[in-house]
């Protein structure tokens, strides 16, 4: 139990630290802090490139939805990964047998980030995938 409060402690911080004055999520900080182009992060992100590019869709609801859901799957896995590079690379590579082997990026994607949290509250409790 105390391991899943940490993890979901350690998720803000690392939210926190990508976000601007105005609470929303900074798309160059988040794509240079990953060493990503924003064209690469909008393909992670499962968003349209343009979409970073522009300010006023960048700040959008859908688009900051997006990103945080992003952020705070890979904040939650970056300590048992060794790092947020190493987690973003689970994000995006490794394929969660809960999930006929879809990766947690391909979830967000559709949309379904709540279930990727859950699986991984499931884990962090001593579930099995």
């Amino acid at each position: 139990m105390a391991q899943a409060q940490k993890i979901q402690s350690d998720s803000g911080p690392l939210i926190l630290s990508y976000m601007d004055k105005g609470g929303k999520i900074a798309v160059q900080q988040v794509a240079d802090g990953f060493g990503m182009s924003k064209t690469q992060l909008a393909e992670t992100a499962g968003l349209a490139r343009e979409t970073l590019y522009r300010l006023e869709r960048s700040r959008g609801t859908k688009t900051q939805n997006r990103l945080r859901e992003m952020l705070e799957i890979i904040s939650r896995v970056t300590d048992w990964a060794g790092g947020k590079e190493q987690a973003m690379a689970w994000y995006r590579a490794q394929p969660l047998p809960a999930f006929g082997g879809r990766t947690a990026e391909a979830l967000v994607k559709d949309g379904k980030a709540a279930a990727v949290r859950d699986y991984l509250d499931h884990m962090a409790l001593g579930g099995f995938a």
